[in-house]
């Protein structure tokens, strides 16, 4: 539901930026979490743990945005043939 109500102006800004080049700096950021893999012994080496990429909800919602756009071009230019 909240999503009906935001989709005009979140298109109309992802579309602002896209065209503009503009990315904001807040978009470009991650939160990294380090954990351990279970059964290791060695915790000293790097292959031993995992990283998990914790992205902004926002930075998802435009990667579906541009994802479609670019689908649809390659659809009607017939380039996944």
């Amino acid at each position: 539901m909240v999503a009906l109500v935001i989709i005009k102006d979140l298109t109309e800004t992802a579309s602002y930026c896209f065209s503009n080049g503009i990315i904001l700096k807040s978009l470009k950021e991650f939160i990294i979490v380090v954990l351990y893999k279970e059964g290791k012994k060695d915790y000293s080496l790097l292959g031993n743990y995992r990283l998990i990429t914790l992205k902004n909800t926002l930075v998802k919602v435009l990667e579906k945005y541009v994802a479609n756009i670019i689908l649809k071009t390659a659809e009607e230019y017939r380039l996944l043939l």
